[in-house]
């Protein structure tokens, strides 16, 4: 099942959708550095089983969509307006967010910012938003900063895609082989005129943020989500580091959490993609007929 590239949001947001375009359609959020193709192998089982459209985007300054303008930055909350742009692009009033990692912590705001366009919310491998402690603020900031003020030069590129790839198993801050790693990498590469391949993605987005949230801030937003909400947790991720996961977790009055077997990238692993698509079919089909909100 091949994808078709999409542009909304008045062209500024790229995406890859699955399926037919009179499904019901569910959008579906990338990680950091990453992009609509890491929904690649989990998509079209998902249309396949439950006869939907899925509608992953690339978030700003990822994949194919553009860069922001020269001053501005990449803060979580700050992907929020540019979903619900895309989901009113999509005439969507209400619509399943699918959210990896960084794109979960984005559908975690936007279902409780805004419940009444959320009817579910599959998460995985990623909750909310990462927090500091409230005495952590100013070296967050510290360390931001500098990071802004740094003067940085392109990198040169590399010859193949195969480089590519290579850098980014080597350099990944969570763990990921050359297999799972190469529809994200192919998407966000860009050749240029010396026949080099050079990254799309923003490199302002490798910035430390200049702020996190408090834990008192993270847990007060997941305990005003409504929607009926899956977890599935790889056990090789990065949720099993999170200090206060458990109490999010209890935070949320419908929620299920699962615990799978894989890495980071468990929904684009080869060996556990399946699986994956699995308990989100079974999961939905149970939450058939309940309220979504």
């Amino acid at each position: 099942m091949r994808a078709r590239e999409m542009i909304l949001g008045e062209g500024r947001l790229a995406a890859l959708s699955w399926g037919d375009d009179a499904a019901p359609t569910w959008v579906a959020l990338h990680g950091w550095l990453d992009n609509a193709a890491t929904f690649s192998r989990l998509a079209p089982a998902l249309v396949t089983a439950l006869g939907i459209r899925l509608v992953a985007l690339d978030l700003p300054g990822h994949g194919h969509s553009p860069l922001r303008g020269a001053h501005a930055d990449y803060p979580l909350w700050g992907y929020v307006p540019d979903v619900l742009d895309a989901l009113d692009a999509l005439n969507l009033n209400a619509t399943t967010l699918v959210g990896h990692s960084m794109g979960a912590g984005v559908a975690s705001l936007i279902a409780a910012a805004t419940p009444e366009r959320v009817d579910r919310l599959v998460l995985i491998d990623g909750l909310a938003s990462t927090t500091n402690e409230p005495g952590e603020t100013v070296a967050q900031l510290q360390a931001g900063l500098r990071a802004r003020r740094r003067s940085r030069s392109d990198a040169g590129g590399y010859a193949s895609l195969d480089d590519a790839v290579t850098a980014r198993v080597r350099g990944g801050v969570t763990r990921i082989d050359a297999d799972t790693a190469r529809p994200i990498v192919e998407r966000n590469l860009a050749r240029k005129g010396d026949g080099r391949y050079q990254w799309r993605t923003d490199r302002r987005l490798v910035y430390p943020s200049l702020l996190r949230w408090t834990p008192d801030q993270m847990l007060a937003t997941v305990a005003a989500i409504r929607a009926p909400v899956l977890l599935l947790q790889a056990s090789a991720g990065v949720l099993t580091q999170r200090a206060h996961l458990g109490d999010a977790c209890r935070r949320i009055d419908r929620l299920e959490r699962r615990i799978l077997s894989g890495g980071h990238h468990l929904h684009l692993e080869r060996v556990s993609v399946a699986q994956v698509a699995s308990e989100i079919v079974s999961w939905h089909r149970s939450t058939i007929g309940e309220p979504v909100s």
